[in-house]
């Protein structure tokens, strides 16, 4: 269900929104690194964005070859969780625990993802994002412990892995993720998608 969500999303033009704190951070920012580049699948632009090939051999000839031997198609994403100078000056001037609600605001779209990860489920930063979610009619999607907190229970998908103790939740999120990303990598790249 959940990557039938993310894919929903991609698909329609929209964006994958990750966030967490501690090692959960980590876990966001490194999902937002599976969809932004290739992650197990090669992504040739010249395969999936022959436009994009089109339009630099008219606007920019020399660098196209240099573009089409490194450039990736990507999956758009994007963590919450690294814009410290955002997050330090808004802690500071308004108020931490809506480090993240304040960004899905700014950036936040109808019909994105939010993928909220909390070990506990109840860390306030991370519900105050998915409630602003919610209001937005963003999607959210749960990674979180056996308990799943109050976020198992405001997430359109909840994914409570059989453990109680972070590290070992955080063990457990990291298949998961790495599942999801890449069966939406072989939804939008795997070789009968090729035009």
């Amino acid at each position: 269900m959940a990557v039938e969500k993310i894919c929903a999303g991609f698909r329609n033009g929209n964006k994958l929104i990750t966030c967490g704190n501690g090692g959960s951070a980590a876990d966001a920012m490194h999902i937002v690194g599976e969809m932004m580049k290739g992650f197990l699948l090669p992504r040739k632009i010249e395969e999936f964005n022959p436009e994009f090939v089109r339009r630099a051999q008219e606007l920019f000839p020399a660098d196209v070859e240099y573009f089409k031997a490194n450039l990736q198609s990507a999956l758009p994403a994007v963590s919450l969780v690294g814009e410290t100078s955002l997050i330090t000056a808004f802690s500071n001037d308004v108020m931490p625990n809506l480090i993240f609600a304040q960004q899905v605001f700014g950036l936040g779209r109808r019909g994105d993802v939010l993928l909220a990860i909390s070990t506990s489920g109840n860390s306030d930063n991370v519900l105050f994002a998915v409630e602003v979610a919610k209001i937005m009619g963003i999607t959210v999607v749960a990674m979180t412990g056996r308990r799943g907190g109050r976020l198992r229970h405001l997430s359109d998908v909840s994914i409570c892995v059989p453990a109680d103790s972070s590290h070992t939740i955080q063990e457990f999120h990291l298949p998961i993720y790495h599942m999801i990303c890449l069966a939406a990598e072989t939804e939008f790249f795997g070789r009968e998608n090729l035009a």
